[in-house]
């Protein structure tokens, strides 16, 4: 029999802290928290059956009950499905149609749309009870089998479902863990979705698979985040986010860096992180560590975050690979490119998924062999860090030259009046495509486009500069802090 880390440390620390809730400020241990993970499993073995593969979705924002509910899958045999609850109730009724669940566990303020199983309020969690306790070992889906469908953020437009195992959990896990100095006294803070690879693997199942601790609250707001960091009472040592997150709390009124000093990491991911940030955040003794990772891979590059100087030396790039991760830089056509060339990033490793959830075609044009295409273009370094350069989707080419949007993003993040910027490339007579840039004043200060563009013109090569600049009070994002540039481009076509 496989067990799952909890069902682990409950045997050998069981009055460890384990789970929080950062809204009620409740703890539970690990031996608590695995009976319940064993009653609510035991009733799902009851209603579906052992090793059913039978989907269990989850419409609900935060809360220690869908983690319950997430191992409770695993130790069943079923499939863990938490939707993204800010979509609207016609994309979720497609993701619905193509998961097919038995069951669905909701938040009462959330419409579910219509489909062929039961549902359930999500507080109901804690009344579930079942047998047999312990589950036998037959109950479970095998080590390769999924256990977890995580529909991507959709920033192509196209969610697909993406097929996480125990295997590519657990190994992803190993791989934060190793790269982020991650143990049994570490203490999480999950503010990102647990709809989301970055909230339900990085910042959750990560903690609990070192033996940590994760504190679950309802969503990042930056006057909360920041108190609870600062808060000795949560002893928070390590915290995952988006650069967008670390800026907003950077930018709090009456912010200071002592006000982080009880961390230990400050893990960034989803986006690039600009240089300036980096280096603000370092130099203020918050031990940033900028990496890469993706659903469909897990956690796969990281900063070294003991040793300052080259967090400084190396800020922009997203790190080493981690142990369980094997990494090739293609060209169009699949040949690996000079090391200091851009190409196209591809992984291999097994934290990576199988493919889609009932797309085979989808899947078959992901892969090359064993090797997971990422879709983002990237380079290495003489020293072997890696350095994501931008989504290749998102490059444009203006005049025979190939821009990458995030080079051109962090340059304009240089400036202290900018609060958030995205480029994306635009049709021109002339040039084929040209720039353009959305972006946002920090603290509603006036920022003129020709300042920015000023800026650019001192910082990037002509062919870079955006051709136009809108400054605007919003950016379409993503749950999980992207931007949705296929938005910004249909209102812009």
């Amino acid at each position: 029999m496989i067990a799952d880390p909890v069902a682990t440390h409950a045997r050998t620390r069981p009055n460890a802290f384990a789970l929080g809730d950062a809204e009620t400020g409740q703890r539970i241990t690990y031996g608590v928290l695995d009976g319940a993970i064993n009653r609510v499993a035991g009733w799902l073995v009851a209603q579906l059956g052992p090793a059913s593969g039978a989907r269990v979705a989850v419409l609900a924002k935060n809360h220690p009950n869908l983690i319950i509910l997430h191992f409770a899958c695993v130790r069943a045999g079923a499939i863990f499905v938490p939707f993204n609850w800010r979509l609207a109730p016609a994309e979720i009724a497609v993701l619905v149609k193509d998961a097919a669940p038995s069951l669905f566990f909701h938040d009462a303020e959330f419409e579910l749309p219509a489909f062929g199983g039961t549902s359930y309020p999500l507080n109901a969690v804690d009344q579930l009870n079942g047998e047999p306790s312990p589950l036998p070992a037959s109950a479970r889906q095998g080590f390769e089998a999924p256990s977890t469908l995580l529909y991507t953020s959709g920033t192509s437009g196209l969610p697909k479902g993406v097929m996480i195992s125990e295997s590519n959990a657990i190994w992803g896990a190993f791989n934060f863990i190793l790269g982020n100095d991650v143990g049994t006294s570490s203490v999480f803070l999950c503010d990102m979705p647990l709809f989301h690879t970055a909230g339900l693997f990085a910042a959750a199942r990560v903690p609990l698979t070192a033996g940590g601790a994760v504190w679950i609250s309802k969503g990042f707001d930056a006057a909360k985040t920041l108190a609870r960091i600062a808060d000795p009472a949560f002893g928070i040592t390590h915290y995952f986010s988006v650069p967008q997150m670390a800026q907003m709390l950077w930018n709090q009124p009456g912010f200071e860096p002592d006000m982080l000093r009880g961390l230990h990491v400050w893990a960034t991911g989803g986006a690039p992180n600009p240089k300036v940030q980096i280096e603000r955040f370092v130099n203020a003794g918050i031990n940033m560590s900028d990496g890469f990772g993706m659903s469909e891979t897990c956690s796969n590059f990281g900063m070294p975050v003991d040793d300052k100087a080259r967090l400084l030396a190396k800020a922009g790039s997203s790190g080493l690979p981690y142990i369980g991760i094997e990494t090739r830089i293609v060209d169009d056509g699949g040949q690996d490119v000079a090391r200091g060339e851009t190409g196209e990033l591809w992984l291999r490793g097994p934290s990576i998924t199988k493919g889609y959830w009932n797309k085979p075609d989808v899947t078959a044009a992901a892969f090359a062999g064993d090797w997971f295409k990422t879709g983002d273009a990237a380079r290495e370094d003489a020293d072997g860090f890696f350095y994501l350069v931008d989504r290749k989707k998102d490059m444009y080419i203006s005049g025979g030259e190939n821009v990458y949007p995030a080079e051109v993003e962090a340059v304009i993040a240089e400036l202290e009046e900018v609060a958030e910027c995205a480029i994306i490339g635009v049709p021109d007579e002339k040039w084929g495509e040209v720039g353009r840039a959305f972006v946002i004043p920090r603290n509603g200060i006036n920022i003129a486009p020709e300042a920015i563009v000023a800026h650019c013109n001192a910082r990037l090569g002509r062919f870079k500069v955006p051709a136009s600049v809108v400054v605007t009070d919003a950016i379409p994002r993503t749950a999980s802090g992207k931007v949705q540039k296929h938005l910004l481009k249909n209102d812009n076509t």
